[in-house]
């Protein structure tokens, strides 16, 4: 945690993006060596001399404690791509954010998630096929991925509120700059316990237009797959199926009046391949989503520390002595102890006297992905 503020630093430089800062992680190792280098060696890396002006400018203005502590005060959290809890599926995509800004609440559940975009001004019925297919989405327990934008998104993000979903929104300004300003109390309300919004800008970014499509790359990095449900020939939404189609992401559309301005995106990329989209059930079967509400009931009970998962490997439902684990696992038997009263708690194990304990389900690993039911 202590190299923190020095990803912070090199996110407020202007210039440097995910691939120089991969670029210096090679070269220094970390970021808090590369936030002392000097011009020469930033020279000899590759940055060029805009860059290298607004690194040395914000190195000498910024106290970066104070920065960081700035964040902290807004009630925003950081992760790195170093961090464990940074998402698996955007870490894969060609220039992944080496920062994200968030309030709420990331899981390890919204990795099962889709996108649902279009245009800002939709149909009646575009209003209404977004809340069947996230209606349908939410009930299989899947996270609801767009970008706060007035029409489809907003929609899309409050219909999955109001259903007691997950939803994620990932904004081209700071936090602290939600635009637009009406959707303001539809954000805090998915930062208490169903979600999240997310940022690679800074504090204070403004909502500029050069800074949604990058924006659109982290919508489409997030999920599985993108629903494009209306939206025009030249809408930014079309950007972010362009972004999925590189991550290779599966790309929907749902089909509308070929008189319809806000039809012709979505037409267009049916035309073009995209998967066709008439109920939620087309969605799921294309990426083999059934499976996911049997998924994450199980991951509630699944290890999420070294320590835990230490134990969970070595545990069955045949009993195992606490003298037998610290000795299997190798950890002081006073870890042992504290990790399986937490994991009692949290109802994966129990102690069934004399103290040895028992895995309370065996349901298998999480990330199975056969379809067979045991039902």
């Amino acid at each position: 945690m202590s190299d923190l503020k020095y990803w912070l630093g090199f996110n407020l430089v202007k210039g440097i993006g995910p691939a120089k800062v991969q670029a210096l992680l090679d070269y220094y190792g970390s970021l808090a060596h590369a936030w002392q280098a000097n011009e020469y060696e930033l020279q000899k890396i590759g940055l060029d001399r805009r860059a290298i002006q607004s690194f040395l400018e914000t190195r000498q203005d910024v106290d970066l404690d104070v920065a960081l502590a700035r964040v902290e005060q807004a009630g925003v959290s950081l992760l790195t791509w170093e961090m464990p809890a940074y998402p698996t599926y955007l870490r894969e995509i060609p220039n992944p954010p080496p920062l994200l800004y968030y309030q709420g609440e990331l899981r390890e559940q919204d990795q099962w998630a889709v996108a649902v975009v279009g245009t800002r001004r939709l149909t009646s019925y575009g209003r209404q096929i977004t809340q069947d297919l996230v209606a349908g989405l939410v009930q299989n327990n899947i996270t609801i991925v767009s970008g706060l934008a007035r029409g489809i998104d907003a929609i899309a993000h409050k219909t999955a509120v109001e259903l007691g979903g997950r939803t994620l929104a990932v904004l081209g300004s700071g936090l602290d700059c939600i635009y637009p300003a009406e959707n303001r109390t539809l954000a805090q309300e998915m930062t208490q316990g169903q979600g999240a919004i997310i940022s690679e800008y800074g504090l204070g970014v403004q909502p500029e237009a050069k800074n949604f499509p990058p924006r659109n790359r982290i919508i489409s990095g997030l999920s599985l797959g993108v629903i494009i449900i209306e939206a025009g020939e030249r809408s930014g939404a079309l950007i972010t199926t362009n972004f999925a189609l590189e991550q290779n992401r599966e790309v929907f559309a749902v089909p509308g009046n070929i008189n319809s301005p806000v039809s012709r995106g979505p037409n267009k990329l049916i035309q073009e391949g995209a998967k066709l989209v008439m109920r939620v059930e087309d969605v799921l079967e294309e990426l083999n989503l059934h499976m996911v509400a049997e998924r994450t009931a199980v991951q509630m009970v699944l290890p999420e520390t070294a320590e835990e998962i230490a134990l969970y490997t070595q545990l069955s439902a045949q009993p195992v002595h606490i003298d037998e684990l610290s000795r299997t696992t190798g950890l002081p038997s006073a870890l042992v102890s504290s990790t399986l009263t937490l994991m009692e708690l949290k109802g994966m194990v129990q102690q069934v006297g004399g103290m040895n304990y028992i895995l309370l389900r065996e349901d298998g690993p999480i990330y199975d992905t056969t379809t067979d039911s045991k039902s």
